[in-house]
């Protein structure tokens, strides 16, 4: 029988997701928070400066930041697979009644759970050990220049929002309109990556925002007291 039914899971997403979320709400909070505490003390030239060196090198640093990050879970991710390989080929008998062990803690009778694992083992014990005794899969393999490029390039865009808006209002209004436009900017954002992945919209967004008002305050703050780029 022919079987073409598919289903895509919000998992499947995790790879690029998850740092894409992270890289765009760095950008935005990053760097409007730098703004609104050079614009507490300087003019919109000072603000420009400032922002575009933070979003290179935010953008360059998250990428970073990312890639090693995820190279070291890929190179875990390796060494444990080599290692399942080399216990499969040393005691493969002792490997199958693992697996069978596992899938009678899950709920299947020992008969049926031993039928199961040998079944697996037939065709490719490596990929059943990997997947259910690791808890790998292709959904959350790691993949270190997906997570840095997604970082990146959406930091980049998060951290062009305020810039915008900064290089737009007017310049007695830096603070106030970066600040405003920035949290709808996380909040849209919010709802955006609860979406792809699933999640309570509201509980996003109220997290998100929380936090991004809480960095621009305390930016805010800072240059106000030092009167200086912080």
């Amino acid at each position: 029988m022919e079987r073409n039914h598919y289903e895509e899971h919000y998992v499947a997403r995790t790879g690029w997701l998850r740092a894409a979320v992270l890289g765009a709400n760095d950008g935005i909070v990053s760097t409007a928070s730098l703004i609104v505490g050079v614009a507490a003390a300087s003019g919109r030239a000072e603000v420009l400066v400032a922002g575009m060196a933070g979003l290179v090198a935010g953008a360059l640093s998250m990428a970073a930041g990312e890639y090693v990050s995820v190279s070291s879970q890929a190179d875990t991710e390796k060494a444990d697979t080599e290692r399942e390989r080399a216990e499969i080929e040393a005691d493969p008998e002792e490997e199958l009644r693992a697996l069978a062990g596992i899938y009678e803690d899950r709920g299947l009778s020992p008969e049926l759970a031993l039928q199961v694992a040998t079944a697996l083992h037939a065709k490719d014990p490596l990929a059943a050990h990997l997947r259910d005794e690791l808890g790998f899969s292709e959904h959350t393999e790691a993949k270190p220049l997906v997570a840095a490029g997604a970082s990146a390039a959406s930091f980049a865009v998060g951290a062009a929002l305020p810039m915008a808006t900064a290089a737009l209002v007017p310049e007695t209004a830096i603070s106030l309109w970066v600040t405003v436009l920035s949290l709808l900017f996380l909040a849209a954002l919010g709802a955006v990556g609860a979406r792809a992945g699933g999640a309570p919209i509201l509980r996003a967004v109220l997290r998100v925002t929380f936090w991004g008002a809480v960095a621009m305050a305390v930016t805010a703050l800072v240059g106000h007291l030092f009167g200086a780029v912080v």
